[in-house]
C-alpha cells in the first residue's frame, strides 16, 4: 500500500448526523468535532453567517436580516441546502481547514427513514465533497459504540433517544431482528417545557431557555431527596413585561410525562415482538440506554420498573452513534452493517 492510499484512509469520517448535534469521527485520529446541527443564514445573500455553537446562540436572538435554522427535523433532512452548507463547514473545520482528499463517509441515519430520506442524506453528502458513503442505521451504531457484541448470534436491545427520534432495536449477528423508530426524543421534551410554561405561568420562553431547564430539572423517576428549582426569566403573556418565576423538577417531571411514556411504550412493544430466544439474552444482558436523552436522570430506573428487565446507560450515551460510525470504518469484519453504499467518485 502507497503512501497515497495510506494517508486517503487516515482521512475517512464517520458522522453523526443528529437532529440536535452533529459529531465527526476521523479515522485514526477520534472524535474531532461535536457541534450543535445549527445554522445561520443571512437572508439577502443566502449564505452562512454562523455555523454550529455560534449559529445556535442566536436562536431567538437572530437579527431580522440573519434566520439562524435546524436544518434536520425528526432525523432526517428538512432543509437541504442549510444541511450541506453544515456539512461541508463541519468537514473543513474537521481537516483543520485543508482536506487534500475526497473522504469516505460512513453516517448513521434513523431506521424508519424512506429511500428518498435516505437518498438526500447521501446527495448531501456527495455535495459536501464524499468519495463514497455508507448508510449505517443509529441504532446498530449506536450498539457498536456502546460495546455491545452485536456480532455474536445473541440478542442486544438499545434505545438510542436522540434530538429528533427514538430508536429501540434487538440487534444480533451484525443485523437488525427487530426494531421501531418514534419521532418523540429531546425536541417532544423540550417543547413540553415550552408549553407547561406557557400554559401554567403565563411565561413565554425560548428554546435555548426550555434546553437549560430540561438540563438543570428534568427527570423521569424520583432521584433527588430534595426537589431541585430554578429561576426562569421570560415575557409575561399578560402584562407583556419580561418576568422571572421560580420552577421546580417535580412540576417539570410531571411535564414530561407524555413523551417519556411514548418512548417507553416504544420499549414494550419492541420487546413483545422480540423471539423468545433473544429476549432470554436481553434479559440476562439487560438493555442498554444511548444518545443525549439517556442522560434524563432516572429514566433507567424507569424503564426497569415498566420492563422488568435491568436498565443501563452506555458510558457515553451522547458519542455511542459516532463512535459505532468510527468503529466500522476502522473494522473492515463489520461490513455487513451498512443497509446503504454509494461510490460517487
Amino acid at each position: 500500500m502507497n503512501l497515497f492510499r495510506r494517508f486517503t484512509l487516515s482521512r475517512d469520517i464517520g458522522i453523526d448526523l443528529g437532529t440536535a448535534n452533529t459529531l465527526v469521527y476521523v479515522s485514526g485520529q477520534g472524535i474531532v468535532l461535536e457541534e450543535p446541527s445549527v445554522v445561520a443564514i443571512e437572508k439577502r445573500t443566502e449564505e452562512a453567517r454562523a455555523v454550529g455553537k455560534e449559529a445556535k446562540l442566536m436562536l431567538g436572538r437572530a437579527p431580522e436580516t440573519v434566520e439562524a435554522v435546524r436544518p434536520l427535523r425528526d432525523g432526517v433532512i428538512a432543509d437541504f441546502e442549510a444541511t450541506e452548507i453544515m456539512l461541508k463547514e463541519f468537514i473543513r473545520r474537521a481537516y483543520e481547514g485543508n482536506p487534500l482528499v475526497h473522504p469516505r463517509m460512513v453516517i448513521g441515519i434513523p431506521s424508519g427513514v424512506t429511500k428518498l430520506e435516505r437518498r438526500a442524506v447521501m446527495e448531501a453528502a456527495s455535495q459536501a465533497g464524499a468519495r463514497q458513503v455508507d448508510l449505517i442505521e443509529e441504532p446498530l451504531a449506536a450498539a457498536i459504540g456502546a460495546g455491545l457484541p452485536v456480532a455474536e448470534p445473541t440478542g442486544n436491545m438499545i434505545v438510542d433517544i436522540g434530538g429528533g427520534t427514538t430508536e429501540v432495536a434487538v440487534i444480533s449477528s451484525q443485523g437488525k431482528v427487530i426494531s421501531e423508530s418514534v419521532k418523540i426524543a429531546g425536541d417532544e421534551l423540550t417543547e413540553s417545557i415550552i408549553h407547561y410554561v406557557r400554559k401554567e405561568h403565563q411565561l413565554a420562553i425560548g428554546e435555548n431557555t426550555a434546553e437549560r431547564i430540561k438540563l438543570s430539572l428534568s427527570s423521569a423517576y424520583p432521584v433527588d431527596e430534595e426537589d431541585p428549582t430554578m429561576d426562569v426569566s421570560g415575557l409575561h403573556l399578560l402584562s407583556g413585561l419580561p418576568r422571572t418565576i421560580n420552577i421546580g423538577g417535580a412540576e417539570i417531571r410531571d411535564c414530561i410525562n407524555e413523551p417519556v411514556t411514548a418512548i417507553i411504550d416504544a420499549v414494550k412493544r419492541t420487546l413483545e415482538q422480540t423471539p423468545p430466544d433473544l429476549a432470554s439474552d436481553i434479559i440476562d444482558r439487560g438493555i442498554m440506554l444511548a444518545g443525549g436523552g439517556a442522560l434524563l436522570k432516572g429514566l433507567d430506573i424507569l424503564i426497569g420498573r415498566e420492563t422488568g428487565i435491568v436498565t443501563h446507560v452506555a458510558a457515553d450515551p451522547l458519542k455511542c452513534v459516532v463512535l459505532g460510525t468510527g468503529r466500522v470504518l476502522e473494522d473492515k469484519t463489520l461490513d455487513r452493517v451498512f443497509s446503504d453504499r454509494s461510490i460517487l467518485v
